[in-house]
């Protein structure tokens, strides 16, 4: 089946949700919440059918499953959209030109956003929140893993939209196909901009085939660079959460990597990892230093392939730098640009990294798992751009909106 008329119906809804008030959209937007709350039972027993699909020591396994604590802060977060100023009609730029021509540039809705995403069935609530809220529709095309966690999460926002009489195409799932991947990334003169969330692959994928605007976002090659003047104790807690607070996201740790003069250190840095069972792969020297002071089936050397790999697992590099300029040059040869941090007690050496680190996010005594639109304040995020044209870092009600000129005269015309 030929999506062209959902498509059709998308753009159709979007141009009614120009005649909500702020106030409208966020009574929606809490009533979806406290509906998110009532029926949790309901999205569970959804979200148990896709768990019982994937194998558990999958890595991706942690990204699909919902809990009633996740439910919650799920809903929490739809509260907090809800609560912010609304990004439309601002006036970001206004002037009354020589010939008395009034401009203001207003801050407006894209229209209709395409989400594209894997296994992380949250995804579908962050992008409605963040969508209404901005005044966008929203088509959304899952995967196959957590279809049925986003069928049931579309059906409660489809009723309560109903119960407020907004027209439900305005949240709109696609069939978790390959082939509605590629309708929707044609659907040129319906989508205005098509935001990938997921994996290198996929990004790559939709970058390759789109004829409608992108938004590169998510893939995370991470590092943390423990300089010869970090804080031990500090650096121990900084890279244990980076590490494995969730390994599955994408400002998890891939690397660390130490300065020489710290390796008598090592053991002790990376002890907090034992009880996580997180996996070494250790350069010469590092190997080195901790065989004997790390469990052994949980070392192994190093190989080239591993520099590049965003592992979304209990597994992490270790490399050796002399200098800071060597693991600048590290990260720059390896880093996605997405988060980068440093763990110094030396000011010179921490500015000079977080001015030549070319990442969304460069961090300074602080661990990368803070990259989230949440907790940066913004409500929630419909995801981490990792380009520099447009947004960059967590992206929110402001990232999703563009602008328009209205000019205002009285009868001037062009000579």
């Amino acid at each position: 089946m030929k999506l062209i008329d959902t498509f059709k119906r998308v753009k159709s809804a979007s141009k009614s949700l120009a005649l909500l008030t702020d106030q409208q959209r966020n009574e929606i937007l809490q009533a979806v919440a406290d509906a998110i709350i009532d029926q949790q039972d309901r999205i569970l027993a959804a979200n148990a059918g896709d768990l019982a699909k994937m194998d558990p020591k999958n890595p991706l396994y942690d990204r699909l499953q919902l809990t009633h604590k996740r439910l919650a802060d799920i809903a929490g977060d739809m509260r907090n959209v809800a609560s912010l100023p609304s990004p439309l009609g601002f006036i970001t730029k206004e002037k009354t030109l020589p010939n008395g021509l009034r401009l203001h540039r207003v801050s407006v809705p894209f229209g209709v956003i395409g989400m594209i995403y894997e296994a992380r069935p949250n995804v579908t609530y962050d992008v409605f929140s963040l969508c209404f809220k901005s005044g966008n529709a929203c088509v959304l095309k899952g995967g196959s893993d957590a279809d049925l966690s986003n069928q049931a999460s579309v059906e409660l926002i489809h009723e309560v939209l109903q119960r407020f009489g907004v027209n439900p195409d305005v949240v709109t799932l696609l069939p978790a196909t390959h082939e509605a991947t590629g309708e929707m990334l044609n659907a040129v003169g319906y989508i205005d901009l098509c935001i990938p969330r997921g994996g290198r692959r996929l990004i790559d994928f939709v970058r390759d085939t789109a004829r409608i605007p992108v938004i590169e976002t998510g893939a995370g090659v991470v590092h943390t660079y423990f300089d010869k003047d970090g804080d031990l104790e500090m650096g121990k807690a900084i890279i244990c959460n980076a590490k494995t607070r969730r390994v599955s996201v994408c400002n998890a740790l891939d690397t660390l990597l130490v300065h020489e003069q710290r390796l008598g250190d090592l053991a002790e840095l990376v002890k907090p990892l034992h009880d996580h069972k997180v996996m070494l792969y250790a350069d010469a020297p590092a190997y080195q230093l901790l065989t004997g002071h790390y469990p052994d089936i949980l070392l192994q050397p190093i190989t080239e392939e591993s520099f590049d790999t965003e592992f979304m697992d209990y597994k992490m590099n270790v490399v050796t730098v002399s200098s800071l300029d060597e693991a600048l040059a590290h990260i720059d040869q390896h880093g996605s640009g997405h988060s980068e941090a440093i763990i110094t007690q030396n000011e010179q050496t921490a500015r000079k990294f977080q001015q030549h680190v070319d990442a969304a996010c460069v961090y300074w005594n602080a661990p990368t798992s803070f990259t989230d639109g949440a907790q940066f304040g913004l409500g929630a995020e419909i995801g981490i751009s990792t380009q520099k044209l447009g947004p960059r870092g967590p992206m929110a009600l402001e990232e999703i909106t563009t602008y328009k000129w209205i000019i205002e005269g009285e009868g001037q015309v062009r000579s």
